[in-house]
């Protein structure tokens, strides 16, 4: 497998190479293909992250998916020929990662704990210290998820040339850890540090190496784990921690993603505005479109007479905008399906 270099990955097209994936000649090859990938990854996953996967402790109940439904969505795949993909956490929670929406098992339904706020990140470096230091206990863990049988299946598509662009409102790189390349991070990625100041960008991985030097001593017990790679402490347990300025200009650091109350950049919205003007068929995967930096593309899609496909557990923001909703897991579904 190729390490992936996530300060190459900008907002539209990263690299990578998946010799696995790119065997794939037809549906059967490419079902053993997503199994052969996803249990290469679970080899190296460690045993907590594991049992957090197999209990699907963050996925909300559902039926089983039944034939008719399966062949609704075969049925739309096959009629698309240049298919726009858009993935939400309802995605990565078979990975094992919570998201904040979802019923029952979503951080809102589990703790009265509420996502940074942009504002709040710039205006107090008490935040900031308290975020990172959540950030730095929940890292090691956050990053070790692996990706699931969809994101291999929409990898699988994307090679047989089914999906023309793939945008993620995910942080979690996970697409890119199971090999596709056409790929908007609309929210950014937790695998980069930016400067506010100078733009200067350092690896996730090299920037907790310098968290650990400036706290030897920080030791906590792990809490649950946040759907942004934090994990909950108290005030008590962070109240010591020292957070880094910027190396190059002094200034201050923000993990490389759109906190709530942050705008996507205009660039990235109008490159995808295009990918869904050229598509002829738009899939909404695990999202329940309650962000408008998600919903939008779903409206544009109506306006120019797109076929839309949801598939998510729960009600969303645009099932009235839908020809297709479909309630099931993700991981019942995608795999199962033929390009």
């Amino acid at each position: 497998m190729t390490k992936i270099n996530f300060l190459k990955l900008k907002h539209f097209i990263p690299k990578q190479n998946n010799t696995i994936i790119n065997t794939c000649n037809n549906s059967v090859h490419c079902k053993r293909s997503i199994a052969l990938l996803s249990n290469s990854y679970q080899r190296r996953d460690s045993v907590e992250v594991q049992a957090e996967r197999k209990s699907n402790l963050f996925v909300p109940p559902s039926s089983p998916i039944n034939e008719n439904d399966l062949n609704k969505v075969q049925n739309f795949i096959d009629k698309t020929k240049k298919l726009f993909v858009l993935t939400g956490a309802g995605l990565s929670t078979e990975s094992g990662i919570p998201d904040y929406r979802s019923e029952g098992v979503g951080l809102y339904a589990r703790s009265n704990s509420r996502p940074m706020q942009y504002k709040t990140f710039l205006q107090s470096a008490e935040r900031r210290r308290q975020y990172w230091a959540r950030n730095f206990v929940g890292w090691m863990r956050y990053k070790s998820f692996v990706p699931n049988t969809s994101h291999m299946a929409l990898s699988v598509w994307e090679k047989r040339g089914k999906i023309d662009w793939l945008a993620t409102q995910n942080v979690d790189g996970l697409h890119l850890k199971a090999g596709s390349e056409r790929v908007t991070e609309l929210h950014g990625s937790l695998h980069r540090v930016n400067c506010l100041s100078c733009n200067n960008v350092t690896d996730r991985n090299i920037f907790q190496e310098k968290l650990l030097k400036l706290n030897p001593d920080f030791i906590t017990k792990q809490g649950a784990m946040g759907p942004d790679g934090d994990t909950l402490l108290s005030e008590d347990e962070m109240k010591n921690f020292d957070v880094p300025e910027c190396e190059v200009c002094g200034g201050i650091l923000k993990p490389n993603i759109v906190f709530f109350g942050d705008n996507v950049e205009k660039t990235i919205v109008g490159y995808l505005m295009n990918q869904v003007e050229k598509a002829d068929g738009i899939l909404c995967a695990g999202s329940s479109l309650e962000v408008y930096s998600g919903y939008r593309f779903a409206l544009a899609a109506k306006k120019w007479n797109k076929p839309i496909a949801i598939i998510n557990i729960g009600p969303t923001r645009a099932d009235h905008l839908a020809t297709l909703k479909i309630e099931a897991k993700l991981g019942d579904i995608l795999p199962e399906l033929s390009v």
